[in-house]
């Protein structure tokens, strides 16, 4: 699921970017459809002009690192995807490793048997980084500068349905400062596997979501759309 700190992404809204998942259709927001492809970031310069910088981005659980880096290589280059959200990574450590074709994975874990989250950029992409926020196996941000833009890519991964509510509450919580500690100048993206079903239908949660969604809303799905109203 995409999140930006504005806007839930299937929501259409006044708005400056476009983006794609790592499989399915580009999804457009803003005032007119551009062309399929990319996401479309906007720096203001000055009064009138704007300056244009166009990012793929993409996220994937990936069940676990372990022999898919060049995998995960081929497809971002396949698919032509400049940063990579993952989750469930399950390796343990908070490091960056090259995994082939000047891709490099940003990660962190704790356990080598579950979760972990990490952040895999293009070469370009990867030489632009100033900040990596480790908070938790779960929670990670990574602060690009692009084109004199700040970017935050945060990877995210919420505990399955199964799990303890004080795990699920101790995620949310995390998740949430990461987002709030953005300033307001800088740009976010969230790049999450979220677990949780938000349900068919819209009503009363317009502003953060379409109408188009699947099965009907579980527990999980409604602190996903309290979370996207918090950050709107």
């Amino acid at each position: 699921m995409w999140l930006t700190k504005d806007k839930l992404i299937h929501h259409t809204a006044t708005g400056i970017i476009s983006q794609q998942g790592t499989s399915g259709n580009w999804a457009t927001v803003g005032r007119r459809r551009r062309r399929r492809g990319g996401r479309r970031l906007q720096r203001q310069q000055g009064k009138e002009k704007w300056r244009r910088v166009e990012v793929r981005v993409g996220t994937l659980n990936v069940g676990t690192m372990t022999g898919k880096g060049r995998e995960g290589a081929d497809m971002m280059e396949r698919r032509k995807v400049d940063m990579l959200c993952v989750q469930e990574t399950k390796w343990k450590g908070s490091k960056a490793r090259n995994i082939g074709g000047g891709f490099k994975l940003f990660y962190h874990g704790v356990d080598g048997k579950r979760n972990g989250v990490g952040v895999i950029l293009t070469e370009e992409y990867n030489k632009s980084v100033v900040e990596v926020k480790r908070v938790s196996d779960r929670v990670m941000n990574v602060k690009l500068e692009v084109e004199e833009m700040m970017i935050n890519v945060i990877s995210a991964y919420a505990p399955q349905v199964g799990c303890e509510m004080e795990e699920k509450d101790k995620f949310w919580s995390e998740l949430d400062e990461v987002v709030e500690g953005v300033p307001r100048n800088e740009r976010l993206v969230n790049g999450a596997d979220l677990n949780g079903h938000v349900g068919e239908g819209n009503r009363g949660d317009e502003e953060v979501m379409g109408r188009y969604g699947l099965k009907e809303r579980n527990v999980e799905g409604q602190m996903v759309v309290d979370f996207a109203k918090r950050i709107c």
